[in-house]
């Protein structure tokens, strides 16, 4: 199926289709099935400006997806869909596991599990604007945080009628946030009668199984349109453990003996570092009573216990997703009533329940004053009177009223209650009222609206797998306090040793719930004030006032700092804003040599926020048409980004990062190969004996907070692009269309909210001995990290530049069919991010490499093209996706990446094309993600690239 038959005239602003897996992507001259419908000459409101104008004349590169695009993906989530853009970035998706047992990021935002998000130029999602019908949409949530960025899992697809993507930063237009562009989903206005489909796919290996159900109805009348409209969609998991990459915790491990490290010192038959003896595990399990320890050989005849090695360490990779499950059902409705022959009335609401799950592998169990949780946990003590405590005296912690510390710390992988799962409930609400017309004074019409957007999100989440410190605390002391409902703990006898009565006292389930509240009032004003000689001088004004609130509020356990996981608190803010704008396009010059048309365009905001003060940006952009198919284009734009709630307001949190102690005394780290860093180490408070002896490849904990001071964000974007299609190409027979676009941009964010990586953090200090990176490592005597402080400030700074280029071309009508072939790249030529040290800053090149937390990669190229073709009922398509390879840190190479994916569509004439049938294949080469060593992801990017597997599925529409 050819997207759209090109408008054979005319050279537009950008846009671009999406089929196949990626979509046909079709940029630079408009399609009828990627523009805004409009009738030959008229004018309409396109994303990138307020001012009523021709579709095919923008100053600013505007990418549309449809429906039809949407469709021809065979993804059942707009995010997956959008994600695929070359200008996108990632963001969140059903790919990601980070269920919150590897903490909460920075921003208070917590991990949005079974969310998902759309990031532009590698900005972070937060620095894209999401609109709705161009209103602001609620936030969403996922009981874990306050996030800053809308959950586009929330947007029913069926009720989309177009997405518009502006692939510029426009805060003088839309306010804060649209630092990296906007995104804004256009929904259906109007429908005619039934549409239905149901679509099922799968992966060859036989899971992830995936049901998309949908249907709308619509009633047009001569004044009345109404649409409403239902949907569900079931996504199955696919297991860690049911993919080659992901078997252990680094890619091409075999064994935990493997020297590359990463299995986990929280073993299942325990880890006991006391009394200043070897470091034992139980010799077999379990052990149900009290096990025998001989002090004076504790790993000989007379003990339980032998020497733990590295093949003792738990392999946690195979318990985790690499595709999470989810449900997703919901309806909507839109109601278009013109009231008068110039005013109209339209609500709007849709409801979204969002059911979906997360996985981490059975809970490590860990105490001690080494254990580094910062809870209650570091300070147990276990008693000698405790029934299973072999080693005849208590195991103390130390601290106030105790005897010294005699033990490090006691492991144990929990694997008697089960994995930890995490489990979201999720509902999000919408109503949209709109009040719009025109009116005129003189021979000049104006044209109104005001809009009023209420939003709701609430989330729970249950977490299955923690225990209660306090408990167990009390399971662990002197017996003669464990009474009641108490269960004296055994932590010595092994994988086994914990019976259920135990599990019943200690364990218990976390129930977190996060809320967002959106209040939006907007009124708008766009009109002709006059003419000049080139044509009309257009303006539009508007006023919006916004109020925000969030709230996260942990299990009370939780709060107490009693669990075992990672420690929250609860965050609540609100904040309202106030701001003006007004926007005016000047044509300059029109139907002279050389000067096709030359315009201006021009727009200032002013904000009042009641958290961050006032803020005024400004933003200016030409268009000059020298000839009829040539189109040259530039802009400037000043953007701020205001605190999100989480930034100002949450509290602090740990979150466990995928980094490395260089100052660990291990094979190959930085601690043996340089006595500088072994000096620098010594003064951070390692032990000089090269006794810290810490795996690579764990995680370290890295502690972040709200800050209240926080300033807005800035940035400025320059764009300069050229559209060429010729005429004659269509004229002389070559094509029934050609074109090519390219833009290049160049984005400066300055004061950007961050805290410094914890990686550079601890290289700082452990090769230069800079004085800020060690004042914000914390550790315990024995030289184990117990926190790497982190804080929120307004240090960074960001600079990123590239282009897109896009080609497309449809042949002329042939015997043998319609072909058409169109490509879209994004070249990236610098992505840099600086902050501070000691003396000056320190900038890091990110340009042809990836990290992990959070995961993210960043080619110097990305590509798509989409062979195209359609002969009768019959339609086929064929998207190849190019990803140019990438280096880790350590220089380990991602190698370049293909995709291929293929669709077929009948349309049969024979029951008047109300029936489509779709077959494809996404990835038909059977394509394996770049193995990835520092992606907390499972051993490769999810953010980048697609689950390994075949996914083929089957689609049936009707329409009536």
């Amino acid at each position: 199926m050819i997207v759209g038959k090109l408008i054979r005239y005319g050279i537009s602003a950008s846009a671009l289709i999406v089929a196949g897996a990626q979509g046909a992507l079709a940029q630079s001259v408009t399609t009828e099935a990627a523009a805004p419908s409009a009738d030959a000459g008229e004018e309409i409101v396109v994303t990138g400006s307020r001012i009523r104008g021709n579709p095919l004349e923008q100053s600013t590169p505007v990418v549309t997806v449809d429906q039809t695009s949407l469709q021809r993906t065979g993804l059942s989530a707009l995010a997956d869909v959008l994600q695929r853009l070359p200008s996108a970035s990632g963001g969140l998706n059903s790919k990601v596991n980070n269920s919150g047992n590897i903490g909460n990021p920075p921003d208070g935002g917590g991990v949005g599990a079974g969310s998902a998000e759309i990031d532009l130029r590698y900005l972070r999602a937060k620095r894209t604007l999401v609109l709705v019908d161009g209103m602001r949409y609620v936030n969403g949530s996922s009981g874990s945080g306050i996030p800053s960025t809308v959950d586009l899992n929330t947007i029913p697809v069926n009720m989309i009628d177009r997405v518009e993507v502006l692939q510029s930063g426009q805060s003088p237009l839309y306010g804060s946030d649209a630092l990296a562009g906007v995104v804004n989903i256009i929904t259906k206005a109007s429908q005619e009668g039934l549409q239905v489909s149901g679509q099922f796919g799968t992966f060859r290996q036989g899971d992830g199984h995936t049901q998309d159900y949908q249907a709308s109805y619509g009633i047009n009348g001569p004044t009345t349109h109404v649409v409403i409209g239902a949907n569900y969609v079931k996504q199955e998991a696919v297991r860690t453990r049911d993919r080659k990459i992901s078997q252990f915790p680094n890619p091409g491990q075999t064994s935990c003996t493997d020297p590359i490290g990463g299995c986990s010192g929280s073993t299942v038959n325990g880890y006991y570092d006391v009394l200043g003896g070897p470091v034992l595990t139980v010799k077999t399990n379990p052990i149900t009573g009290r096990p025998r320890y001989d002090p004076a050989d504790p790993t000989g005849p007379n003990s339980d216990y032998r020497a733990l090695t590295t093949a003792d360490r738990f392999n946690f990779a195979p318990y985790n997703y690499f595709l999470t499950p989810s449900e997703r059902y919901g309806f909507f409705g839109s109601f278009k009533q013109e009231i008068t022959s110039s005013i109209n009335l339209r609500l709007k609401a849709n409801y979204t329940r969002r059911n979906s799950q997360n996985q981490a592998a059975f809970l490590p169990l860990v105490i001690g004053p080494d254990a580094g949780n910062g809870n209650l946990l570091d300070t147990i003590s276990v008693d000698a009177t405790n029934p299973y405590n072999p080693f005849g005296v208590t195991l103390s912690a130390g601290g106030v009223g105790n005897p010294p510390a005699n033990y490090s710390t006691v492991r144990r992988r929990l694997v008697e209650a089960g994995q930890r799962t995490y489990t979201q409930h999720v509902n999000t609400f919408s109503m949209t009222g709109t009040l719009d017309g025109s009116f005129s004074i003189g021979s000049r019409k104006f044209y109104w609206d005001v809009n009023a957007v209420i939003g709701i999100n609430d989330a729970k989440q249950s977490f299955t797998g923690n225990i209660n410190a306090a408990k167990l605390a009390q399971a662990l002391g002197p017996v003669s306090a464990c009474t009641g409902a108490c269960v004296p703990f055994n932590i010595f006898g092994g994988l086994g040793s914990v019976t259920p009565a135990m599990l019943d006292f200690i364990g218990f389930t976390e129930r977190d719930e996060s809320s967002q509240r959106l209040n939006d009032y907007t009124a708008n004003l766009t009109g002709d004030l006059f003419d000049l000689p080139a044509g009309p001088v257009g303006v539009a004004i508007g006023y919006e006032h916004r109020y925000q609130e969030g709230r996260f509020l942990p299990d009370a356990v939780i709060v107490a700092g009693l669990g075992a996981d990672i420690p929250a608190q609860p965050a609540q803010g609100h904040y309202h804003s106030d701001e003006f704008y007004g926007e005016l396009r000047v044509p300059l010059i029109h139907d002279t040599p050389f000067i096709k048309s030359l315009e201006f365009d021009g727009a200032v905001r002013h904000s009042r926020y009641s958290t961050s003060g006032n803020n005024t940006t400004f933003t200016a952009s030409g268009l000059w048409k020298p000839v009829k198919d040539l189109l040259f284009r530039g802009s400037y734009a000043e953007g701020f980004r205001a605190p999100s709630i989480g930034e100002l307001f949450g509290a602090a949190s740990r979150s466990d990062a995928p980094i490395d102690d260089p100052c660990t005394n291990v094979a190959g780290s930085p601690y043996q190969a340089s006595a500088t860093v072994r000096a620098n180490c010594t003064a951070n408070g390692v032990p000089a004996n090269g006794s810290y002896q810490e795996p690579r490849g764990g995680q370290l904990g890295v502690l972040t907070g709200g800050n209240e001071a926080l300033r807005p964000e800035t940035s400025r974007t320059w764009l300069f692009g050229g559209v060429y299609s010729p005429d004659w190409a269509r004229t002389s027979g070559f094509a029934r269309n050609l074109s090519l676009e390219v833009n290049y941009y160049d984005v400066k964010v300055s004061d950007a909210i961050a805290p410094v990586d914890a990686q550079l953090t601890l290289s700082r200090c452990a090769e230069t001995g800079d004085a800020l990176s060690c004042a914000a490592i914390t550790r315990t005597p024995n030289g184990l990290i117990s926190r790497i402080n982190a804080q929120l400030q307004n240090i960074g700074g960001i600079r990123t530049k590239g282009f897109d280029v896009t080609f497309n071309y449809q042949a002329p009508t042939t015997s043998i069919g319609n072909f058409g072939l169109s490509a879209n790249a994004n070249i990236l030529t610098k992505y840099t991010e600086t902050f501070p040290a000691a003396v000056g800053f320190v900038t890091t090149n990110y340009r042809g490499t990836t990290r992990g937390f959070p995961d993210q990669s960043y080619p110097k190229f990305k590509g798509n093209a989409v062979l195209d073709w359609q002969l009768g009922d019959v339609g086929a398509s064929f998207t190849g996706r190019y990803i140019k390879a990438v280096r880790e840190a350590d220089g380990s190479r991602l190698g370049n990446t293909f995709y291929g994916d293929a669709q077929i569509t009948l349309v049969p004439a024979f029951i008047s094309d109300r029936l489509l049938l779709t077959v494809g294949v996404n990835n038909v080469f059977n394509q394996d993600p770049p193995a990835c060593t520092s992606c907390t992801g499972p051993n490769y990017d999810p953010t980048t690239y697609d689950v390994p597997g075949q996914f083929g599925y089957v689609r049936l529409s009707f329409k009536l």
